[in-house]
């Protein structure tokens, strides 16, 4: 699971949709304009990486889990009661967020990237949703193995989904699971981010996402990930 890089993207985060409510007026509180901040959701997934360093892998995921957190572990599973029975392992996963993607509000996020562990390394993705307060919490992480390390760029990649021509998104075609299989479906509610991931019975998967641009949407990443 995930890189640090890119500490530019973090200036003026004080003034932006993820800072406390009070930031920027002198100590009144303010309400949350409803807009993107990736750099917020970049703050957050490095905060998490490094507190996995500093306290523990699990207590990191139970401390910025949202109350519906869903993992894969490797099978789907609600990450807060299964987190509860957790021991730490001798040596946290390392991990660096390599891209981001927001919807046009900012209501939700998804990072992807690289993790490393002594046994080996592979890639990530976590959905992330904003709280009341304006603080990102993840609501699904996932990830698969790899066979060599994923190199990363030189900034975190970040995309925020048009507010444009909201009107023309069309609904994805679903189908409904069978026996065994599972589904994971999720949008924003502006419509302009989704990700969906379908769990057959074997336990392979397959994950994608995608975002508006204003004319269509795009699918940055679509995996078929093998069963473990």
């Amino acid at each position: 699971m995930r890189r640090i890089a890119a500490l530019a993207l973090l200036a003026g985060a004080c003034a932006c949709i993820g800072a406390p409510a009070w930031c920027g007026s002198g100590g009144r509180s303010r309400d949350l304009r409803p807009v993107a901040n990736p750099s917020e959701v970049i703050a957050t997934e490095l905060a998490f990486a490094r507190l996995a360093q500093e306290k523990g892998q699990w207590a990191a995921f139970r401390e910025y889990a949202d109350k519906d957190a869903q993992m894969f572990v490797p099978q789907p599973v609600e990450a807060n009661n299964w987190l509860k029975s957790q021991e730490e392992p001798a040596q946290a996963v390392t991990w660096q967020p390599h891209a981001v993607w927001s919807s046009c509000d900012g209501e939700y996020a998804i990072t992807e990237g690289a993790w490393q562990r002594p046994s080996g390394t592979g890639w990530f993705s976590t959905v992330w949703k904003r709280q009341r307060n304006g603080e990102y919490k993840w609501v699904l992480d996932q990830g698969g193995n790899g066979d060599a390390p994923i190199p990363a760029g030189e900034f975190i990649k970040a995309e925020v989904g048009s507010c444009e021509n909201k009107d023309a998104i069309t609904a994805p075609t679903l189908s409904v699971p069978t026996g065994d299989t599972k589904m994971i479906y999720g949008e924003s509610t502006d419509k302009t981010l989704r990700w969906i991931t379908r769990v057959e019975a074997d336990g392979s998967r397959y994950y994608a996402f995608e975002y508006w641009d204003g004319q269509q949407m795009q699918r940055p990443i679509a995996e078929n990930v093998p069963a473990e």
